[in-house]
């Protein structure tokens, strides 16, 4: 852990800052055409959520691009939160599986890389 080279650190931090932006763009895009509520399935609560990345995806891309310990925070909870909600979406709401829901496939690919890099990847970052 200690022995992280810094261009791995960078290219973990540049590969999820990509991304994120990838998913703030879906979401901006989600709220600009249906508004708030965006799945007419979903509860409100659920909505409000996913419209909530529109600004805390970006946020946290933001941070990591400048190499602070809170965009790796951030983007814990972030994919946390959003691999719980869409989990629930999926299994709870529309009764589907990890294997018929090729987006939530590619969260859960996202979350392993944030959630599993985090540790190596902080401790070369600044407060």
């Amino acid at each position: 852990m200690y022995r992280t080279p810094r261009w791995v650190v960078t290219v973990v931090c540049a590969i999820a800052a990509v991304l994120l932006l990838v998913g703030a763009v879906a979401h901006v895009t989600d709220l600009l055409r249906h508004g708030l509520q965006v799945y007419d399935w979903a509860p409100r609560w659920l909505n409000l959520y996913w419209s909530s990345l529109a600004l805390l995806d970006p946020l946290a891309a933001a941070l990591l691009i400048s190499g602070k310990r809170h965009g790796a925070d951030l983007a814990c909870a972030i994919m946390t939160t959003d691999l719980a909600a869409n989990a629930y979406a999926a299994y709870g709401i529309q009764h589907s599986s990890l294997a018929a829901e090729p987006g939530l496939q590619r969260l859960l690919a996202f979350a392993v890389l944030v959630l599993g890099t985090a540790p190596f990847v902080r401790r070369h970052l600044t407060n």
